[in-house]
């Protein structure tokens, strides 16, 4: 009798030994790939190697190995992440602000103008900057997000159940069977009609659960810039999640 050897279980991610270190790589499975894809993110998730219909860990190892030279040049071309601290330059709605300690001890973040331009205003210690500054991020998102939905829902007659804020990378909304809207909350940094696009395109499927026509005319209906804001994730939505 003859006996098929058990195909090993593609995991999560794999470590791969670079010159300047380890780094670790996701591995994803994609039915519709036709070859080994090595990439490299433009926000900070780190690498992904996608494996096709049929492929193994086995060549999926070979072929990162391979390729260790090409991942590690991009790594290191690649911009330093911008973290929420004093003195770091964060978009607010499009447009900067630099962060700013207050100096107070207590109190809330404020968006202000300061001599050089819009600034965020923390009070508290230093080492608290980025918890608070992240809160006022979506909490400022929920606010323009629930405002959006609500004026985009009236133009329907649709509500939405309920609506929740994630950090979501692979998509910047999604639309429940039940009516319940998700967000990322990090469209808050992008400008205000690229909030509004995306507010408008969930809401849009409490009309046509799919992507077909009559789902784009009742999405640009709601949102008109609906093409530019397209374009405009596709080329500047990644850097979004280059901060925090």
């Amino acid at each position: 009798m003859l006996f098929r050897a058990r195909r090993q279980k593609i995991p999560e991610a794999i470590i791969l030994a670079l010159g300047s270190g380890e780094v670790s790589v996701r591995l994803r499975q994609d039915p519709r790939a036709r070859r080994y894809l090595l990439r490299l993110p433009a926000d900070s998730t780190g690498p992904v190697l996608t494996i096709p219909r049929g492929g193994s860990l086995e060549t999926a190892l070979d072929f990162a190995t391979r390729n260790r030279g090409w991942l590690e040049g991009q790594l290191a071309a690649r911009p330093a992440a911008t973290p929420f601290a004093a003195g770091a330059d964060v978009p607010v709605r499009g447009k900067m602000h630099r962060i700013v300690a207050s100096g107070r001890l207590r109190g809330v973040v404020n968006a202000a103008d300061g001599p050089d331009g819009p600034v965020l205003l923390v009070p508290g210690d230093e080492s608290h900057i980025s918890r608070k500054v992240t809160d006022w991020l979506r909490k400022q998102a929920r606010a323009d997000l629930t405002a959006a939905v609500d004026r985009h829902s009236a133009t329907i007659g649709r509500r939405a159940t309920a609506i929740s804020l994630r950090d979501t990378r692979s998509r910047w909304g999604s639309c429940a069977a039940n009516g319940r809207l998700s967000f990322s909350w990090r469209l808050i940094l992008a400008p205000p009609e690229i909030l509004d696009y995306v507010a408008a395109h969930e809401v849009a499927h409490l009309v046509e659960m799919n992507h077909s026509d009559r789902f784009w005319a009742v999405c640009r209906r709601l949102a008109p810039q609906t093409s530019t804001a397209r374009l405009w994730l596709r080329e500047h939505g990644a850097s979004l999640h280059m901060f925090g």
